[in-house]
């Protein structure tokens, strides 16, 4: 089911949405000064490309000062108009029955375009594995 479900998100969105992503890194590793917005914008562009079965995670032992102000960074520049197409898209989807998981896995992108350094994507079954012992 997660293999229909995600090849369903890539035609109707997700290829748009990860190669915004990627372009935004692209952009932001020309400039030395940004590079990690540009690794997590290619990380989150992957997770765009193909988001069911995987979820993400607090790296709590990286998430420091400088995470907490890259965030800020980056929410003012751009997790804001990320999140607003997020939103837009999310309900767009949201208008067919079969379009409603799709604008569920949009909603989940939100948080992590609004605060991508600290972050980590994990597979969902990889998680729940290490999570049950």
């Amino acid at each position: 089911m997660k293999t229909v479900l995600n090849l369903i998100w890539l035609v109707f969105g997700g290829l748009v949405l990860a190669l915004g992503y990627f372009l935004a890194g692209i952009l932001c590793c020309l400039l030395i000064v940004t590079i990690p917005w540009g690794i997590a914008s290619f990380r989150i562009g992957a997770y765009a490309l193909w988001p069911f079965g995987r979820m993400v995670v607090d790296r709590h032992e990286q998430m420091g000062l400088p995470s907490l102000l890259g965030n800020v960074i980056w929410l003012v520049v751009a997790g804001v108009w990320i999140a607003v197409g997020h939103v837009a898209t999310a309900v767009a989807m949201a208008m067919t029955i079969v379009g409603i998981p799709l604008a569920i896995a949009n909603i989940k992108l939100i948080p992590v375009s609004l605060f991508p350094l600290g972050k980590q994507i994990v597979r969902t079954d990889r998680f729940l594995a290490s999570y049950s012992r």
